[in-house]
């Protein structure tokens, strides 16, 4: 059992801070002297390769502790976590956090399962740039994000057409040329930003024979 004073040794060191949707919330490469607890709407976590591409690795909704792996193991940035739509997060000092959690294991272990459970996406996502083509990979990102963010076949894009390839490692022209054939074959229904998933099953389809 965590002893109050811990409690409030994190508390005291922790504070609250408002993103507005394209800020930054952490830089890749930069030091690492926080950990991020989301409370409130959806980043991404991208990585720019050195020819200067950006990838989006992973997307995640709130609430949800982001990271954890740096606390122990790198104390430098990997990856961008970036607000794709207005975000409230609470940064909690690592080293506050660190001298709490080696006293406490069960502190431990439920961090390394938040982090393992938030880059296990990364591994698939990964996996699916590999093995399959345009259309499988944009499949496989639509039915993430219908499965892990917005939780509805009808909902409204917060990501932009150009975050969209990012994720799916393609050119715009791709997704805009995907998007419109599964709006022909009747799979999706696009209505402005809007996308209602039609033929869920037909989508998975997809995504299997990739």
């Amino acid at each position: 059992m965590i002893a109050q004073e811990d409690f409030e040794v994190i508390r005291r060191t922790s504070h609250q801070m408002r993103y507005q949707k394209g800020e930054i919330i952490n830089r890749q490469g930069a030091k690492c002297t926080s950990l991020i607890y989301l409370h409130r709407g959806i980043v991404k976590f991208t990585y720019q390769g050195d020819d200067g591409k950006n990838t989006i690795t992973t997307i995640v909704k709130g609430p949800k502790l982001l990271g954890g792996a740096n606390m122990f193991f790198n104390d430098i940035n990997i990856f961008s976590v970036v607000a794709i739509e207005d975000c409230d997060i609470c940064h909690i000092d690592s080293r506050a956090l660190r001298n709490v959690a080696v006293r406490h294991g069960n502190y431990i272990l439920s961090m390394f399962e938040q982090t393992v459970g938030m880059f296990q996406a990364s591994i698939f996502n990964f996996i699916s740039l590999a093995h399959k083509h345009v259309y499988g990979r944009i499949a496989d990102v639509l039915i993430y994000l219908w499965e892990n963010v917005y939780k509805d076949s009808e909902y409204e894009f917060t990501l932009t057409r150009k975050e969209l390839s990012e994720f799916a490692a393609c050119s715009h022209e791709n997704v805009i040329t995907t998007l419109s054939k599964l709006n022909k074959e009747g799979v999706l229904m696009l209505d402005g930003k809007q996308i209602i998933i039609r033929d869920m099953k037909k989508l998975l389809e997809i995504s299997k024979n990739g």
